[in-house]
């Protein structure tokens, strides 16, 4: 504790620093300002949460100091659950600073996007991709963040086949990369006549949305097809050809689009995606340099390992990165995914403490 502490006064100096910097009339004109003005306020962050802990610490050593002189037991009772509760939060914001220290990846503050596709189980399968896209959309929401459906391919009973989302907010990516991977749902399904419990999968791959300065995609490069959006069942539901398949001629990747009435939408979002994709393969083959470390941490973010197990019959949720298990199945599915995300960026902060301090 104290050694994070130590780290808090350390960021109070600099922000005094970059206060004074900052209010500087002629800082606005600078080239670092952007970066100045987002350096400022994750100090602010980390000295308020400081503060935090310290007044918690000056209650916590009050109430201690009255339950030793406290005689009446009903008095006694509720000066310990009073005691309890903050401890339980000093602890809470000592891990969240803990991670806040850690080396920041710059493109955790960036949009996510989210590719979630049906794997084994068919129809079920479909279904579970849209509880998937529901819980992703609900979580989105808790945190004030946009999921907003870039391509879609529905099927006839309500599921998906396959659904790409961008997650727009500050910080979007950084709070859902962990979750890449194979999600695996085990229930009674609605077609499923006889009550036998099936096993169904869904696979989700989680990107940064990469900017025109991350990748730089030649006009040479890429080859535009246009057609007609349609939906499920094959029906068309536009005549005019408003979606786009975009492919992408050196590494074949084909992206297409068809969920807005305009071409030159499609067109713009089926070049997120593309992007983001390409992002992917230029960080997979720097990480290959790094792979004995990226072992160390929680999971691969590769898209065939199985990280999590939706249990329907007993309301449990696992996540077998960190062999946590919650029984609140209907409370993560309805986008309370902090219950399963804040134990893993501890997990993560934890070992990458370790890493540093070694």
């Amino acid at each position: 504790m104290e050694r994070i502490l130590a780290r808090v006064r350390d960021a109070q100096r600099e922000l005094e620093e970059l206060e004074q910097r900052l209010s500087d009339p002629r800082a606005p004109s600078q080239p670092d300002f952007p970066e100045l003005s987002r350096r400022y306020r994750r100090l602010g962050e980390i000295v308020g949460k400081g503060e935090e802990v310290r007044r918690l610490q000056h209650q916590i050593l009050e109430e201690e100091e009255l339950l030793r002189g406290e005689a009446d037991e009903a008095l006694r009772a509720e000066l310990r659950v009073e005691l309890e509760r903050d401890r339980a939060r000093a602890e809470a914001i000592l891990k969240e600073l803990q991670r806040m220290f850690l080396p920041e990846n710059p493109h955790d503050r960036k949009n996510a996007i989210v590719e979630i596709r049906a794997g084994t189980g068919g129809e079920e399968a479909a279904l579970f991709a849209a509880d998937l896209f529901r819980m992703y959309s609900r979580y989105s929401e808790r945190k004030g963040f946009t999921a907003k459906v870039m391509d879609s391919h529905p099927t006839p009973l309500g599921g998906y086949k396959q659904i790409v989302f961008v997650v727009e907010g500050e910080g979007a990516y950084g709070l859902l990369r962990y979750e890449s991977g194979v999600h695996r749902v085990q229930r009674v399904p609605e077609t499923e006549a006889s009550g036998r419990i099936h096993t169904s999968t869904a696979t989700v791959a989680v990107l940064p949305e990469a900017e025109e300065i991350d990748i730089a995609v030649r006009p040479e490069d890429i080859k535009v097809d246009t057609f007609r959006a349609s939906g499920p069942g094959g029906q068309h539901m536009q005549k005019n050809e408003t979606a786009v398949r975009i492919t992408h001629v050196p590494t074949g990747i084909v992206v297409a689009c068809q969920d807005e009435r305009s071409q030159h939408r499609n067109r713009e979002l089926a070049m997120r995606i593309l992007r983001a994709k390409l992002w992917e393969i230029e960080q997979a083959k720097r990480e290959r340099e790094l792979r004995e470390a990226r072992r160390r941490q929680i999971g691969t973010g590769d898209r065939s390992e199985k990280i999590r197990t939706y249990n329907f019959p007993q309301s449990r949720v696992t996540d077998h990165r960190i062999e946590l298990t919650v029984h609140r199945l209907a409370d993560v599915l309805d986008g309370d995914l902090d219950l399963l995300i804040e134990p893993i960026l501890a997990e993560e902060a934890s070992r990458a403490l370790e890493e540093v301090s070694r």
